[in-house]
């Protein structure tokens, strides 16, 4: 791909709800090699076979019913298989996220590749939107493998989401939450958002930070594959299985005892810091509302 300048809008004052300012505009043209139709039709088959062996052959064998490590070996296995079958090489470094104590799993997000990434490495309970509930096929895993739902359409279920997301934690579970509350180009990154945190606080749990990168196989950025805007759910999908071939990096941090942060902000804070330091893009607590509206970033021949 030819060097080129892409201009990122900058989100203006935060408000309540989630929200990203990055849209398809952010996201380069992918004018170099595609896979071929054979390779994609292929990928899509793959993915199918997965997403249907998981549901049916898991609903035979009770997995939902199993605990223990041979539910975790389950989930791993299905979660890998799906990356595997959309052309994506999942690379980890830095272990698991708890020997069995309740653990915040916080990562920052790209796409819905990282659901898949994230309990690639060890199956956690997901903080998700309540609309995944009624996803086909993902809404129904989802809710087997015990994710917490989350009414983003107003702040009244928002006390009672901290709270089952602490008894999730006090119980020993893995609870895995994107801060930022929806999906960032990877140019930019939004500010880790802090109710999450508060359960942490309230169950005496750690903080597992976890920094997802997308890369192409020779290591520079590949933001084609991120997830942004109004984009639909197929054409991500399709955009990624065109693509020839995708790296999905993930650091697994040390762990943030709730104790050490002085209150919720503070240990989000520490949070985007660990995952902005691999990433190397800041997730800031608040904007400064005087700020450039734009960021000009520019690009060099290799991405």
């Amino acid at each position: 791909m030819t060097g080129m300048t892409l201009s990122h809008p900058v989100q203006g004052a935060p408000s309540w709800a989630p929200s990203s300012p990055c849209g398809p505009g952010c996201l380069p043209v992918v004018d170099g090699p595609a896979a071929s139709r054979l390779r994609v039709a292929v990928r899509l088959v793959g993915l199918v076979v997965v997403l249907l062996t998981t549901v049916l052959v898991g609903a035979a064998l009770g997995v939902p019913l199993l605990r223990g490590p041979a539910r975790d070996r389950w989930l791993r296995a299905c979660c890998q298989a799906a990356l595997r079958a959309v052309g994506v090489r999942l690379r980890i470094s830095g272990g698991g996220y708890t020997d069995g104590a309740g653990v915040l799993v916080v990562a920052n997000h790209l796409s819905w590749i990282d659901v898949l990434a994230v309990c690639a490495v060890q199956p956690v309970r997901m903080l998700a939107k309540s609309e995944v509930r009624h996803w086909p096929v993902i809404g129904g895993l989802a809710a087997r493998t015990g994710a917490l739902f989350v009414d983003r359409a107003g702040l009244r279920a928002l006390p009672a989401t901290v709270a089952a997301t602490a008894e999730a934690l006090r119980s020993g579970a893995a609870v895995g939450v994107f801060p930022e509350g929806t999906t960032w180009c990877g140019t930019a990154a939004g500010a880790f958002r802090r109710a999450a945190f508060q359960a942490a606080i309230d169950a005496g749990a750690q903080v597992r930070p976890v920094a997802i990168e997308l890369r192409r196989p020779d290591g520079t950025p590949e933001r084609s594959a991120a997830f942004v805007g109004d984009q639909a759910l197929w054409d991500s999908l399709c955009r990624v299985l065109r693509l020839p071939a995708l790296v999905c990096e993930l650091t697994v941090l040390p762990a943030i005892p709730a104790r050490s942060a002085a209150d919720r902000r503070e240990l989000a804070r520490l949070a985007g810091d660990a995952v902005g330091a691999i990433t190397g893009v800041p997730h800031a607590v608040a904007r400064d509302r005087a700020a450039v509206r734009t960021i000009r970033v520019t690009r060099d021949a290799a991405v």
